[in-house]
């Protein structure tokens, strides 16, 4: 029986695959030159002309500059600069290490969120519902647009602590 069942679905794989006329299969392959030996390679470059259309968008200029690693010294010397002008270095480790743990916490809540089944979906749709609320309260009015850039000018002086 599974015999039969395969060779049907065999049979009716080849029949829903439609045939071309012999005439009409156009087998025209198109002349590749033989690979360069190592020792023919670097005077077969020379062989082409400058002025070649062929090859005139490969064309490649090096340069030879030092200005990457003058950067990252430069800022190695900033970075180190700015380190020794601090007075309470174990408060900037403890901050930095409060924030890598923050990040690794919420990677692990996320993915915790993610192996529930419908959950994902349903903050997908609270996510939408929230963009939408907010293009129509801020972005769509032109009232609405000054009042969310003056709120984030006064959000801004709070931080700075200049207000």
């Amino acid at each position: 029986m599974a015999t039969m069942y395969a060779a049907a679905s065999a049979s009716s794989m080849l029949v829903a695959r439609p045939r071309l006329p012999k005439s009409s299969i156009n087998c025209s392959l198109h002349y590749l030159p033989p690979r360069p030996s190592v020792s023919s390679f670097s005077t077969s470059i020379k062989n082409y002309p400058e002025s070649s259309s062929r090859f005139s968008s490969l064309r490649v200029k090096a340069e030879e500059t030092s200005s990457g690693s003058v950067e990252v010294n430069e800022l190695f010397d900033d970075l180190k600069e700015k380190w020794d002008g601090l007075e309470n270095k174990s408060t900037v480790l403890i901050y930095g290490g409060g924030g890598l743990v923050a990040v690794w916490l919420s990677t692990v809540v996320v993915g915790a969120i993610n192996s529930v089944p419908l959950l994902p979906k349903i903050m997908e749709l609270v996510g939408l519902g929230y963009t939408g609320w907010f293009v129509y309260r801020y972005l769509l009015f032109k009232s609405s647009r000054k009042e969310l850039a003056s709120d984030i000018e006064s959000l801004k002086k709070k931080i700075a602590g200049t207000e």
